[in-house]
């Protein structure tokens, strides 16, 4: 009989050189970073002290915002967007075979990605280049909230009437986002602190372009003050493509503009699935996931739902972990059940997909010796 303690150094020796060969094939990009936790084990891989742009892992915590208001009566989150927010802000976002719907669109919509608005960050664009291109072309430029609603305002329309169907859009959490300003009588950076960061222990965290970790002030040049690791748009043979230190990365606001660590991520994680931020009825209802967002991968009201058999049948056996992906190859996922919960940056747009088979792996293992 193989003593535990030696059946877990096996497994880390193998998820080690898995992820040594990884990196060696990763032409121009830093190594992965990588934590799992599960009862028992521990696993890290790469620097898991250095700070990185989680993109759209940030959307789960926007919506927590959203479901902790909602529970302490301060927001309606089946009450129209356009009581929320100013109308300069949504008019013309949801109109329709000539008719304005935005009173027909919930916060519960915008959350879901249901409401039928425009995406601005990947969506089509008329009479422009797509907004993706300016973050290359304008790297030094400073978005605002504002400047990403008026892009879709000015040179989208929407996919589709709102509750039609699902399309996933960075424009709808731009307004939840205003929305919760709103409610919450702060912005967004100083409710992420006072309602996640401090609470949870994250104190590594904090939003892009808004704030500092500890809830300071935003210095002009933070992503250079915080030495954020590389992030690459697209092809790595391009300098221009890194974009770590671009302040275009302030387009990535309500819907994925937090910075943080493997270890802050984890820390949220844990949190979460334990009830510390938000009620179970409040977590069911965000990871209640009956959107299709690509194969295995299930989308409910700000979070996802991994579905392991839809990558493969002889992953459909794998605890369903929640939580959410960011475009770069970020990844933050857990399951109360198994207590299993993984963070991980690949650091580029092209790395989703051997982010998720690290991912698989670290999930194999994590139940292989935590049982």
């Amino acid at each position: 009989m193989v003593h535990p303690d030696t059946a877990t150094a096996r497994v880390v020796d193998r998820l080690t050189a898995k992820l040594e060969r990884a990196t060696r094939a990763r032409t121009g990009l830093p190594e992965p970073q990588v934590l799992v936790i599960a009862p028992g084990f521990e696993f890290a891989f790469g620097d898991r002290a250095q700070r990185f742009e989680a993109a759209s892992v940030g959307k789960v915590m926007t919506a927590t915002l959203a479901f902790q208001l909602a529970e302490q009566g301060r927001i309606d989150l089946e009450a129209p967007i356009t009581g929320l927010v100013p109308e300069a802000e949504w008019a013309g976002l949801f109109v329709t075979d000539g008719v304005d719907r935005a009173a027909e669109v919930t916060l519960a919509m915008l959350l879901s990605h249901t409401s039928g608005v425009a995406d601005y960050f990947e969506g089509r664009a008329r009479g422009t280049a797509p907004f993706v291109n300016s973050l290359v072309a304008e790297s030094d430029r400073l978005f605002t909230p504002s400047d990403l609603l008026d892009f879709s305002q000015k040179y989208q329309e929407p996919v589709a009437k709102p509750g039609a169907r699902f399309s996933y859009s960075d424009t709808g959490f731009v307004l939840a986002a205003r929305a919760i300003e709103e409610a919450g009588g702060a912005s967004l950076a100083d409710q992420l602190h006072a309602r996640i960061f401090t609470p949870v222990g994250m104190a590594d965290s904090c939003l892009l372009f808004h704030s500092m970790p500890g809830g300071g002030a935003s210095t002009d040049r933070p992503a250079e003050d915080l030495d954020l690791a590389a992030l690459w748009l697209g092809r790595t043979d391009d300098p221009r493509n890194e974009l770590s230190r671009a302040r275009a990365l302030s387009c990535d606001w309500g819907g994925g503009g937090v910075v943080s660590t493997v270890d802050d991520l984890v820390r949220f994680s844990v949190a979460w699935h334990s009830e510390a931020l938000v009620s179970e009825a409040s977590r069911r209802r965000m990871t209640d996931a009956p959107h299709r967002f690509r194969p295995g991968i299930r989308y409910g009201t700000g979070a996802m739902r991994l579905h392991y058999g839809g990558f493969s049948p002889f992953l459909a056996g794998l605890p369903h972990l929640t939580g959410h992906l960011g475009v770069t190859g970020a990844h933050l996922f857990g399951d109360a059940g198994s207590g299993i919960h993984l963070a991980m940056n690949f650091h580029s747009t092209r790395e989703m997909y051997r982010s998720f088979r690290t991912h698989i792996d670290l999930v194999r293992a994590a139940l292989r010796v935590s049982r």
